[in-house]
């Protein structure tokens, strides 16, 4: 039996199932078909010989589709009608127009160039749509000011600091830019070059090259820029016109090792996007720089997907590679899908215009979107992820992103750094897009490979075969040639220049980061007599007969009119040269010199009062300090004055006076040591004054005074000093400078002459103990080099200067042309250098001040203490006069209760004192001497000839050991003295 074989139930389920998924699916999407609202979108590119156009077109188209994909929902479907511009601006204007007007489209993507897009946007404004540029980048759009425009690629002006910041990074301070002579190349000028001044970079030249120039027309260009010292090229135009530049620039020679070609986003992304291998050997060690696109696993799908597609609708275009505006296209045709869907289709048509009927300009019938400002506010507010990274607009301009750093190399490009807007210059980025590590140098960046294939950086310049030379004036003048001197050869027929001013000139000149060719011209007649004055040289400058000068010029307000100066190089100021002479080889008052007035007075009181101090605590206890009112007053002070030799020969008992001596002869040593100091340094050596120190004094006695001839001293003297002209003596060189000095002011000469400071350290430094130079009596900014105003040379020049002035070099030029500094001693030294005044020993005086004045309380206090019974007045009612003769009345007495006292009295009765007995000290005792006469009697004779007394008893109450025999008297026989 045969059996039938059916499908079995799980396959039957499966098909059941697919079918009626078929079936649903073609439903919804009928139902769907007729919900969704097509809007028409333009596009105005350039189709016929424009791979970009093309490239842009294949994108727009992708991104639709992809989108609409993964947005099924939407009930929107962009349109795109495109019309092709044909390269040409009028092209652009009419396929915009047409598709307003005609099409009313309701936003156009495009156009490709700049040129094209300032009339497009214009027509946008005038109908309100929106247009979206992905390719349109000069700045010059921005001034247009339309809401209407969105710029969905980056802006020219955002690149120009990247490129500005690479040649800080390599320290070159000159940079010619090549652009193409049209809107596109013209627009980023102005913002390239306030960059690199912003980085202390000039530029000399601009080359503008026109876009339909021939090859020779190029090449003219580019030998004109190698008769230039500037060896760093900045490219900045369209990639045809590029390539052919760098091509002509390879022929002769121009691609070689020294030079730097930096090209700019729109070259350096078309040229990389479909490498050429004839094109990328034009332009080997070349930089450049485009917008950083992150790698995504997204972009390279798409770059995949793309290839296919391209090549598909494109067979006979077989070595397109997708570039940068590619990608902008593709994320510009997304944002506008979403802003489509956002902004709603309530009003999708157009107001038209209210014109009358025999108007026949299409722009007069021109109407006006309804939906228009609802795109733009929708576009304003868009942000999503696309190819490119994060999507949005500010202001109608996309975001800027980082800047990719490459150099060609090989048949390829190096990937050698990064710019950011924050960061500057880096060396990687990580994923977040931002830095890893910034000094904004070379060093952030991976290794260069130069034109010429070498890593040495180019230093950015070299000197010129056949450049122009900077003509540089040169003073001729007879005197002062140190500053300046112009030798002439008749038989070789040459001029020499030399001098200090011309050596600081040359070191300076070295030490720019370029090359100045320059030639020395004397300022001189046929007969090389000077062919004017100062003034009359730096006004040559003005009328551009010469581009600068260098010489002895100096720096004042009236020429700072006219020309630049340079910093000073020199000293500054006007000063005062006058006689100086020796204030102490003929004083014979000189040892009163070596203190001041003040401290002689302070010395003198103070030895008065120590003196004072010593008698007022020895007087009481001290023989030497007693006697005739005289005699203490006498011994008191010679006490005192003697401390300064040390030579008293007096003792001093009290423990009080002791400690002042002490202090007070510390004081005494300082001072004389200082004094004796002071005078030998002011004998030995000579002491140099000047003879006038005071503008006024000349002016008040009719003095002489002298200027160099041709200097604007002169009008200082006459206007701001008020010399009478005819006291002015006018003298040529040092010489005479001199001999006029030397003569004086009553013998023909002058009694000062005034002159800027380099000339008088000049003078000074032939002339030692001769002259001196008084204070500046004027300022003046000194010397400096002199230029055509506006020149942008004065601030390379200036820092050049500093650099030299700082360093070794202006101490070499400098001892080689004036001596080196030392050789002659300063001619003015001060005389109160030398003085000792009150404010260097007013601490020392203090401390013994306050010993003497402590020392002398003390004792008061304590002879209050000790006589407090005899000073007690016996009648209350005594009037303080009488207390006050009673005090002193006791003061001046003799102490008896101290035991240095008792032996002066025993000793000046005797001759002996009880130590020498073996009488232990604590003994008390009394002497009594007895005499023939009576001892009461006050006419005792106390003449050498009186007789001796005959017996002396000294009574001793001395309480010691009770087992020692107390002795009641002791007689002594004078004999046995």
């Amino acid at each position: 039996m045969i059996r039938k074989k059916y499908p079995s139930m799980p396959a039957l389920s499966f098909f059941s199932l697919l079918f009626l998924k078929i079936i649903f699916f073609e439903m919804g999407m009928a139902k769907n078909s007729t919900s969704i609202i097509p809007v028409k979108v333009g596009v105005v590119l350039d189709f016929d010989n424009d791979l970009d156009g093309k490239i842009g077109l294949s994108c727009i188209n992708m991104s639709l589709s992809d989108f609409y994909d993964t947005h099924g929902d939407y009930k929107t479907r962009l349109v795109p009608i495109t019309r092709d511009s044909k390269n040409d601006v009028a092209g652009a204007a009419a396929a915009a127009l047409d598709l307003i007007k005609n099409v009313e489209v309701q936003a156009i993507i495009g156009p490709t160039t700049s040129m094209q897009a300032n009339f497009v946007i214009e027509l946008g404004e005038k109908a309100q749509v929106p247009i979206i540029s992905f390719s349109a980048s000069s700045p010059s759009l921005t001034s247009i000011r339309s809401t209407f425009f969105f710029r969905a690629t980056q802006n020219d002006s955002t690149q120009v600091n990247a490129i500005s910041a690479l040649v800080q990074a390599f320290g070159w301070r000159e940079a010619v830019p090549i652009y193409i002579d049209n809107e596109y190349g013209q627009g980023v000028i102005p913002y390239l070059t306030d960059a690199l001044q912003a980085v202390d970079a000039r530029v000399p030249y601009r080359s503008v090259i026109s876009p339909s120039a021939t090859d020779d027309q190029i090449v003219s260009e580019l030998y004109k820029l190698m008769t230039m010292q500037t060896r760093v090229f900045i490219v900045h135009m369209f990639p045809s016109l590029g390539a052919r530049v760098f091509a002509k620039a390879k022929e002769i020679g121009m691609v070689s090792e020294g030079y730097v070609w930096i090209m700019t986003d729109g070259l350096t992304a078309e040229f990389f996007s479909s490498p050429n291998a004839y094109i990328t050997n034009t332009m080997q060690g070349a930089l450049g720089v485009k917008p950083y696109v992150p790698i995504t696993k997204d972009l390279e799908t798409f770059r995949i997907r793309w290839k296919r597609k391209f090549q598909q609708d494109n067979p006979d275009i077989v070595d397109a590679e997708l570039n940068i505006f590619g990608l902008w296209a593709y994320d510009a045709a997304t944002a506008f899908a979403l802003a489509v869907e956002k902004a709603g289709t309530a009003n999708l048509g157009f107001q038209k215009a209210n014109v009358s009927s025999n108007s026949s300009t299409d722009l007069a019938t021109l109407g006006v979107s309804l939906n228009g400002p609802n795109l733009v506010q929708a576009l304003s507010n868009i942000t999503f992820k696309g190819l490119t990274g994060e999507y949005l607009f500010d202001n109608g301009q996309l975001q800027s992103s980082a800047f990719q750093i490459i150099n060609v190399d090989g048949n390829g490009r190096r990937e050698i750094g990064f710019w950011t807007s924050t960061e500057g210059i880096v060396k990687t980025l990580n994923s977040t897009n931002t830095m890893t590590a910034y000094s904004g140098s070379n060093s952030d960046l991976s290794t260069v490979i130069w034109p010429g294939d070498t890593t040495s950086v180019p230093k950015g310049w070299e000197i010129p075969t056949n450049g122009k030379k900077l003509r540089i004036g040169v003073p001729v003048k007879d005197g002062f040639n140190e500053f300046v001197r112009v030798t002439r050869d008749p038989s070789s027929n040459t001029t020499t220049f030399t001098g200090y001013s011309i050596d600081v000139f040359e070191a300076v000149v070295k030490a720019l980061p370029y090359a100045l060719p320059h030639e020395y011209i004397p300022f001189a007649k046929s007969d090389g007599e000077p062919a004017g004055t100062y003034n009359d040289l730096i006004n040559q400058v003005y009328l551009k007969k010469f581009d600068a000068v260098v010489g002895d010029t100096t720096i004042i307000f009236n020429r700072s009119r006219y020309v630049d100066f340079t910093l000073p190089y020199t000293e500054s100021g006007v000063s005062m040269i006058v006689p100086i002479v020796d204030t102490n080889s003929k004083n014979a008052w000189v040892f009163l010199k070596p203190l001041t007035w003040d401290l002689w007075v302070t010395s003198f009181c103070f030895f008065i009062f120590i003196g004072f101090v010593i008698w007022v605590l020895e007087h009481r206890i001290n023989e030497d300090f007693r006697g005739p009112a005289s005699h203490q007053a006498g011994t008191s002070f010679w006490f005192s004055f003697s401390t300064m030799v040390f030579a008293q020969r007096e003792t001093v008992v009290s423990n009080l006076s002791r400690a002042v001596v002490i202090i007070w002869c510390f004081v005494v040593l300082i001072l004389t040591q200082s004094y004796a100091a002071s005078l030998a340094s002011l004998l030995t050596v000579q002491q140099l004054r000047p003879t006038v120190t005071d503008v006024h004094e000349l002016i008040k006695k009719g003095e002489y005074v002298g200027y160099r001839e041709g200097s604007f001293v002169k009008g200082i003297l006459l206007d701001q000093l008020g010399f009478d002209e005819s006291k002015l003596i006018v003298y040529i060189t040092t010489e005479q400078w001199d001999d006029l000095l030397s003569k004086g002011s009553g013998n023909g000469g002058i009694a000062a002459a005034f002159d800027e400071v380099p000339y008088t350290r000049l003078f000074l430094s032939k002339n030692c103990y001769k002259y001196a130079m008084i204070d500046p009596t004027f300022k003046t900014d000194g010397f400096g080099f002199v230029f055509p105003k506006g020149s942008p040379l004065v601030p390379d020049i200036s820092r050049a200067i500093l650099n030299v002035t700082e360093g070794d070099k202006m101490k070499q030029i400098e001892d080689a042309w004036f001596g080196k500094k030392g050789s002659c001693p300063d001619s003015s030294t001060s005389v109160s250098s030398n003085i000792l005044s009150l404010k260097s020993f007013w601490g020392l005086f203090l401390i013994a001040g306050l010993a003497a004045f402590l020392a002398l309380v003390i004792f008061i206090a304590m002879f209050v203490y000790r006589e407090r019974r005899d000073l007690r007045p016996s009648d209350p009612t005594a009037s303080t006069w009488d207390r006050t003769k009673n005090f002193f009345r006791i003061f001046i007495q003799r102490d008896s209760t101290s035991q240095t006292s008792r032996q002066m009295e025993l000793t000046d009765r005797n001759g002996i004192s009880l130590p020498s007995m073996g009488v232990p000290s604590p003994a008390a005792f009394s002497v009594h001497r007895q005499f023939p006469e009576d001892p009461s009697s006050t006419d005792y004779d106390y003449s050498p000839n009186r007789q001796a007394p005959q017996e002396v008893v000294i009574h001793i109450d001395q309480p010691t050991n009770q087992n020692q025999e107390r002795p009641t008297a002791l007689e002594m026989n004078p004999e046995n003295n």
